[in-house]
C-alpha cells in the first residue's frame, strides 16, 4: 500500500477532493488531511489525521525499544560477569528475559514519550506549507486504486500537487522525498537565415 501526498491550497479545494476521492472508492480510513485548522476539516467533515500519523510516537518508541534492549543485555552480561550474589549462586536464565524484557518494554515506554513531544519526520519536509495554511492530503492506495486515484487528481484537481509519494508509510524508519516539479521542456530556438 502507497500513501500520495497532496498539497492542497484551501479548505474549498480539499473539501472537493475528499469528495471525489470517496467517487473513486477511497474510504475516510484511508484518507486524511493533516493542518492547522482543525475546527475548519471538523465543520466540513473530513476525516483529520490521526497522532500515530503527525508525531514521532512509533518511531521514537521503536528507537527506545531497541536501546532498552542493548542495555538489558548490557546489565546481563555485567551481572554474568561481575557475579554481586555471589560466585556460588545460579541465576535462572528466565530472570535475564525478565531483566531484558522490562529495560525493552521501559526503553520503548521512554522512546514514545519523547516521540509524542516531537513532529513525524516524514511530515518535517511539509511543515512550511502546513504552517503556511496549505492542506496536506495523505490518500493511502492500493496498487489497483493509484492510476484511477493520480488521474482524477490531475483532471479534477490541478491546484492541488502531488507533493510526494510514500511506498512504506508504515515503516517510521522509510525517507519520504519530496517530489519537485519536473523541468519543463525546452524548445529549441528556431534560427532564422538570412535571405
Amino acid at each position: 500500500m502507497k500513501c500520495l501526498y497532496f498539497l492542497s491550497p484551501s479548505l474549498t479545494c480539499t473539501h472537493d477532493v475528499s469528495d471525489d476521492l470517496h467517487e473513486v472508492g477511497i474510504k475516510d480510513f484511508y484518507l486524511h488531511v493533516i493542518s492547522r485548522d482543525e475546527s475548519g476539516l471538523r465543520k466540513q467533515h473530513i476525516h483529520s489525521s490521526n497522532y500515530l500519523e503527525t508525531l514521532d510516537v512509533v518511531r521514537d518508541g521503536f528507537i527506545g525499544a531497541a536501546l532498552g534492549f542493548l542495555i538489558g543485555v548490557l546489565g546481563i552480561l555485567a551481572l554474568m560477569y561481575f557475579k554481586p550474589f555471589g560466585a556460588d549462586v545460579v541465576v535462572p536464565t528466565f530472570v535475564y528475559v525478565i531483566l531484558v524484557g522490562a529495560a525493552t518494554l521501559f526503553g520503548a515506554w521512554e522512546g514514545g514519550l519523547t516521540g509524542i513531544a516531537s513532529e513525524n519526520k516524514k511530515l518535517a519536509r511539509f511543515h512550511e506549507d502546513i504552517e503556511s495554511g496549505k492542506y496536506l492530503i495523505l490518500v493511502y492506495v492500493r496498487k489497483h486504486q493509484e492510476d484511477a486515484v493520480r488521474r482524477m487528481m490531475k483532471e479534477r484537481h490541478p491546484d492541488a500537487e502531488l507533493a510526494a509519494v510514500d511506498s512504506h508509510f508504515i515503516n517510521p524508519f522509510s525517507n519520504v522525498a519530496r517530489m519537485t516539479n519536473p523541468p519543463q521542456p525546452q524548445h529549441p530556438e528556431v534560427k532564422s537565415t538570412p535571405v
